[in-house]
């Protein structure tokens, strides 16, 4: 249980982000939230070059677009690393600290400069069995960052730094280390990076006054808490919490979770966009002193700028997807997994990026023939049917 409350952290950035950069717009807002936000520089220049380890080139995409990893961080602690209370955690039921830093929600987020493409959000599994960046071997892909600030704070400790150093120098390596695996399953260049943590999803919740949720059948789950009856209904706080972290009960443990995640995400998007929040000065600080305690960005995002690029943005334009996978009880020395073939999601990413041109009618086949055939491949292996923010869909 200790990890399950934090799942739906970085999801719930993509739109808080957004909100963000939007509030933006008013100076006073935009000065109050990029001075106070806490941030790392993770982002390494591109060098347009295949990586050491072999990692193919990226794949094309708009250079004017924008990719933006979002992470939920399995951390009881704020973004300037100080314990979280003990009557909070409580109230979360988040559990003690534990000292562990697996990533337990990643989900790629990518904005076209084409206001008239589709904004997409895509989740990769926390299980995922992958090649781990930084000559780590395979293993599960929320683990990618624990590895690294555990392989670099061992490193500083032997060169005799102090305690403060190494907490901070191994955290950057951790985070690099994750957009690099990431980087490399995905073929996309990640732009940006955004890190939440339980505080912010919770102050989240509450500060836009709940976010509408479906369920096709009432649930109770005494591990997460989760006690909900079926149909549309809003959540807020700790029960928004127990909504996204439930795993036991559904039929695809954590595939299952991933598409509540997105179903949650979907209802946020739709309220930011649909009912007000944005023009509502009260709900606007809210979120922002809810950011600003729980969240770290990369060194160097112009909010303002980014601001700009969402602006015809709307929910009905904002589409969730999951990476294709196989097996989701793969056997590996990391115990039960879930199967990943980087070429289909690298395919499937491409097929994001640009659509699959459908035959003429009357026509036997297009230049485009067997990309469409990979990708109809590809949504067999995910059977997982997208999410879009326009509506609020109901899920298991």
């Amino acid at each position: 249980m200790k990890i399950l409350s934090i799942i739906t952290k970085g999801l719930v950035a993509t739109v808080s982000l957004a909100v963000l950069a939007v509030t933006a717009g008013g100076w006073w807002t935009y000065r109050t939230a990029t001075d106070n936000l806490a941030t790392d520089d993770v982002i390494v220049p591109d060098t347009g070059q295949p990586s050491a380890n072999g990692s193919p080139l990226p794949l094309r995409r708009e250079p004017q677009d924008t990719t933006i990893l979002l992470v939920g961080l399995d951390s009881r602690t704020d973004n300037q690393g100080n314990p979280l209370p003990r009557e909070l955690l409580a109230q979360l039921q988040a559990g003690n600290a534990t000292g562990e830093q697996n990533t337990d929600t990643m989900i790629v987020i990518h904005i076209p400069a084409d206001p008239t493409k589709k904004a997409w959000g895509l989740s990769l599994p926390r299980d995922s069995y992958v090649d781990i960046a930084g000559g780590f071997g395979r293993h599960k892909l929320n683990s990618a960052y624990a590895r690294a600030k555990v392989s670099t704070a061992n490193q500083l400790r032997g060169q005799g730094k102090d305690a403060a150093t190494v907490d901070r120098e191994s955290t950057t390596a951790g985070r690099r280390n994750l957009i690099a695996t990431i980087n490399t399953l995905t073929g996309l260049r990640i732009d940006h990076y955004a890190e939440i943590n339980l505080l912010g999803f919770s102050e989240i919740t509450n500060s836009v006054g709940g976010v509408p949720v479906c369920l096709n059948e009432p649930v109770r789950d005494s591990y997460s808490g989760a006690n909900f009856a079926a149909g549309r209904q809003t959540l807020q706080g700790v029960d928004a919490l127990r909504f996204v972290r439930q795993r036991h009960g559904l039929t695809n443990g954590d595939l299952d979770r991933v598409r509540r995640q997105q179903a949650f995400l979907a209802g946020l998007a739709n309220r930011m966009f649909s009912a007000g929040t944005l023009t509502d000065p009260a709900r606007i600080t809210g979120l922002v002193n809810a950011l600003t305690k729980a969240v770290v960005l990369d060194k160097g995002w112009d909010l303002l700028s980014f601001a700009q690029q969402l602006g015809g943005l709307s929910a009905g334009n904002v589409q969730f997807e999951t990476i294709p996978t196989g097996r989701i009880n793969l056997s590996t020395s990391d115990g039960s997994a879930v199967e990943v073939n980087p070429s289909q999601v690298r395919q499937f990413v491409q097929d994001l990026l640009v659509p699959p041109v459908p035959p003429a009618r009357g026509s036997r086949e297009t230049p485009n023939a067997k990309k469409i055939d990979m990708q109809e491949k590809v949504q067999k292996i995910a059977s997982v049917e997208p999410i879009n923010a326009g509506a609020i869909p109901c899920v298991d």
